[in-house]
């Protein structure tokens, strides 16, 4: 077999996936290298083992609300093995899917790692083969980044959350970003103590305020300890528990650590910069609009890119490229309005301008509501969903939107299309509501619950 292709990609994730299927259905010769499981984090070890274990800890507050509407469930009992081996063969499927989706546009999956030497050549690092492209993709995504403090052997990251043996009696996760929040609401929702410290003043740093200080609130309520402006300083074994020194002089024990202090490109190793290939920072692959790097004949895609850490952008951007590059389709990824979910207790769905960034932007109205989730309401949870919409002062086009509670994310994904189209206030008042729904809030704000004119609330 010949060893010249037309495409060579490295990753076989989420955005190299897209990619190389794309390009090869448009006639394209493309082998696909990876070292590890086809499908990558997101499908192997992130948002998809992620939301099944959300799922899982959610049976705790339906198992709390089953009485008020007449069911009797007993005292319920969790197996984590039982939940640990479903999900693995859940994954197993996918990841046999994604395999199949490569080989019937004829894509070859090489198991292998890869190394560049040049603009048009990789060296594969067990077999020895050389490889030459006329394209090389790089979508090899990121890594957890793990502090470097004494003891940080002793931690996890998400990527050894999804495999742990037994659940720890306790868990301290450090971290203010979604994956903390997420995580701690999976091993509080499994009974797991769980508490989180975080450098800085409040979670979900860039989001809009009141979507921080409601997840805060809920996760609190749900048993979840949250330490502000302290970092950890080191971690020690002590018996079976590890005990954690923190910047505020005190030392505590854990049954488990896990880091969620972000996620680094892997650029590591894979010989970019000796073929040229410029990087910037945290070692991210600098590109343009069309994914191409500063040697023309490499393009890169996804997390390693650090444009935007979420799955459906590679995807989008996967797409991109191969109508770029081999559908003759120039294609550019608009970034600009990327709507984001946090599958935490409470869950998060956002997209557009957090209400301080839109003040910003000129005189802006802004409409909020709270109330109890319909869910809620024949019990004693006293748990509250918020719905913000942020619009142009006058009833003008919509710059945000931004939603807590129940259902979240499936709301704000649809909240984006009319977004997408720069609908107006008068666009989302012209939808009927359906009733009782929670997401007919969104359509029958009458007055604005307050105003920003000149940069200044009101």
């Amino acid at each position: 077999m010949s060893d010249s292709y037309d495409l060579l990609v490295i990753g076989a994730g989420s955005g190299g996936v897209r990619a190389a299927r794309i390009s090869a259905g448009y006639g394209s010769r493309v082998a696909i290298i990876e070292e590890y499981r086809v499908g990558g984090t997101c499908v192997i070890r992130g948002c998809v083992p992620k939301k099944l274990f959300v799922y899982a800890s959610r049976y705790k507050d339906l198992f709390e609300l089953a009485p008020s509407f007449g069911w009797n469930v007993g005292t319920p009992g969790f197996d984590w093995a039982t939940l640990v081996a479903n999900k693995d063969k859940e994954i197993a499927r996918l990841e046999a899917a994604y395999v199949a989706g490569l080989e019937r546009p004829g894509v070859e999956i090489i198991r292998d790692r890869a190394v560049v030497t040049g603009p048009n050549s990789i060296r594969l690092l067990k077999s020895g083969r050389e490889l030459a492209a006329k394209t090389i993709l790089v979508a090899t995504g990121a890594r957890p980044r793990i502090p470097d403090i004494p003891g940080k052997e002793l931690g996890i990251t998400s990527n050894e959350a999804f495999h742990l043996d037994r659940l720890p009696h306790s868990i301290l996760i450090e971290g203010g970003g979604f994956i903390s929040a997420e995580f701690a609401t999976i091993f509080s929702g499994l009974g797991v103590a769980t508490t989180i410290v975080y450098r800085g003043e409040r979670m979900l740093r860039g989001f809009d305020e009141d979507l921080r200080v409601g997840l805060e609130a809920g996760l609190e309520a749900r048993g979840v300890t949250i330490i502000h402006q302290t970092n950890v300083l080191g971690l020690r074994q002590t018996g079976k528990d590890i005990t954690v020194s923190f910047s505020d002089g005190v030392d505590a024990p854990f049954g488990a650590v896990m880091f969620a202090t972000g996620r680094s490109p892997n650029t590591s190793g894979l010989g970019l910069e000796a073929a040229g290939v410029a990087l910037g920072e945290d070692g991210a692959i600098a590109v343009d609009e069309y994914s191409r790097t500063s040697v023309p004949s490499i393009y890169a895609v996804g997390d390693v890119t650090n444009r935007a850490q979420l799955t459906p952008v590679a995807i989008r951007e996967g797409h991109a490229f191969a109508d770029t590059v081999f559908g003759g389709m120039p294609t550019a990824v608009d970034h600009s309005l990327i709507g984001e979910a946090v599958f935490a207790e409470p869950e998060v769905g956002t997209v557009g301008l957090s209400e301080h960034d839109a003040a910003t932007h000129g005189d802006i109205d802004v409409y909020v509501t709270r109330f109890r989730p319909m869910m809620n309401t024949l019990s004693l949870k006293s748990d509250r969903m918020m719905m913000k919409l942020i619009t142009r002062a006058g009833g003008g086009e919509v710059l945000g939107v931004h939603i807590l509670g129940p259902g979240a994310s499936e709301i704000i994904q649809m909240a984006a299309i009319p977004m997408a189209m720069k609908a107006s206030k008068a666009d989302f008042d012209r939808a009927i509501a359906m009733h009782p729904t929670a997401a007919e809030e969104l359509v029958t704000f009458k007055k604005p619950s307050y105003v920003y004119r000149g940069g200044v609330k009101q």
